[in-house]
């Protein structure tokens, strides 16, 4: 009898019992891989925190909000609002252009961020204020959120000799929230009219 230079392969015959190993060894594996997933994938622009999923409510609404003007008895009105998510947390914001209600000139506006006074409540509160009446300006219309930025034209006076009927200055303003408050930029649109 001849012998064989190879090994004998005996043990490489599938057996009920090695099939019953190899199914045991891949479900732990599948388990531990399933263990180590990574969390879920976020993006933003600014390396910011994710944004929060899920329905979120909309928008404030500026009826019922009392604004910081004085009017003398003579009461406000909200001449525009836009909304969108200013802060980066999922929500969106209002902002209110506001004035008094007068029967002529260009009385003064006011710029105000509203947000929800809290989750489950459809009351507004204001959070900020972007454009103070006390500076005498007002707004010409166009106020837009894009991009997570408040854009507006603001109308002015060049001096006090300057009809109050008749704004003489005209500015492109943009808004951005960041490091937790509202920062001021002034858009390619300022000059004089």
């Amino acid at each position: 009898m001849q012998l064989s230079d190879v090994p004998d392969l005996a043990h490489t015959r599938p057996r009920p019992m090695h099939w019953l190993a190899t199914a045991t060894a891949m479900a732990g594996v599948v388990a531990v891989a399933g263990l180590l997933q990574p969390g879920p994938a976020t993006a933003s622009q600014d390396g910011s925190a994710p944004r929060a999923t899920g329905a979120s409510l909309p928008a404030p609404d500026p009826a019922g909000v009392t604004f910081p003007l004085e009017c003398a008895g003579a009461g406000t009105v909200v001449t525009e609002k836009a909304s969108g998510d200013l802060d980066g947390d999922g929500s969106p914001e209002t902002v209110a252009a506001v004035r008094c209600v007068a029967g002529s000139g260009t009385p003064p506006s006011g710029l105000y961020v509203l947000t929800r006074a809290g989750k489950d409540t459809a009351r507004s509160r204001i959070v900020a204020t972007l454009l103070d009446p006390k500076e005498k300006q007002s707004l010409s219309p166009g106020l837009a959120v894009r991009d997570g930025a408040v854009t507006a034209t603001l109308l002015g006076y060049s001096g006090p000799d300057v009809p109050r009927c008749c704004p003489d200055e005209k500015q492109q303003i943009t808004w951005q929230w960041k490091n937790g408050a509202f920062v001021r930029g002034t858009g390619p649109g300022s000059r004089s009219i």
